[in-house]
């Protein structure tokens, strides 16, 4: 029998680098196997779907959870800690860009009605008009449009200024033929609750800041009777919220995007209540 320059057996120096071979093969199988166990769990934390196969509904394009609280003080600046439970939904710029300024907003609900806060970037306050119910689209402006039902082509209208005058309108809406109506009798538990204010600067028109918000509540006694109101745990609203900036010339930003007007009721994205 041969020998290695050993002296060994060449027999045993190759069951030797057989065992050798098989013990750096097995190492790296169990690496790869960590690799994909790692590259598993990473897919899962940002995975869309739930263990029963389902998807996360706050996962699907233009869909947003509303989150329910208790009812709270509107305050003007969203200093109330049931915010915390809400997260941010940013508005994108659309059309022409003259400002693109950060905008976001938070909604949740209540047994009484809903709740929005926005938080506008800015730099100056375009604002000059001093009565509810005027063309405040025609300034700085924030707006929110909710659509209960789909088989019922009518829909709730709310405009504010950073000077906290409104406009609330209820908007028939066929086939693009639309007219706002003010409510009647607009008055105690049926009337909004809003309040403005100014960050890094006064609330005054002109004004130099570095943001304004809005922060208000709407009463589902203010959108009787459209379908689906109040709201319970899974209901489905189309909706959609809007700016309008005029530092520049006027900027249009929205949660979803509509192509001509704000009135694109099939454009609108999904709320889904908690």
């Amino acid at each position: 029998m041969g020998r290695t320059k050993e002296g060994a057996p060449k027999t045993y120096s190759l069951r030797k680098f057989f065992n050798i071979r098989l013990l750096i093969m097995k190492n790296l199988f169990i690496l790869l196997l960590a690799f994909i166990a790692a590259g598993t769990s990473q897919s899962r934390a940002g995975d869309k779907t739930l263990p029963d196969g389902s998807v996360r509904v706050d996962s699907l394009p233009g869909t947003t959870v509303v989150r329910k609280c208790h009812d709270f003080r509107i305050t003007g600046d969203g200093s109330s800690a049931e915010w915390n439970s809400a997260e941010w939904i940013n508005l994108l710029p659309q059309g022409i860009i003259h400002s693109d300024y950060p905008t976001k907003v938070k909604i949740l609900y209540s047994e009484k009605g809903i709740y929005f806060l926005f938080n506008c970037a800015d730099k100056k306050l375009t604002s000059t008009m001093r009565a509810d119910n005027l063309n405040l689209w025609e300034e700085d402006v924030v707006e929110v449009f909710l659509w209960t039902s789909e088989d019922f082509p009518v829909y709730f209208e709310y405009e504010i200024s950073p000077m906290d005058y409104e406009l609330p309108i209820i908007v028939p809406n066929y086939k693009g033929k639309f007219l706002g109506w003010l409510p009647w009798n607009y008055s105690d538990d049926k009337r909004t609750v809003h309040a403005t204010s100014a960050v890094g600067g006064e609330k005054k028109g002109g004004a130099v800041v570095s943001a304004w918000i809005a922060e208000f509540f709407i009463p589902y006694k203010l959108l009787n009777p459209l379908p689906q109101v109040p709201p319970v745990p899974g209901t489905r609203w189309r909706a959609n919220m809007y700016r309008i900036d005029y530092d520049n010339g006027a900027s249009h930003f929205a949660w979803q995007k509509t192509n001509r007007t704000f009135h694109e009721y099939n454009s609108f994205g999904t709320l889904v209540f908690e």
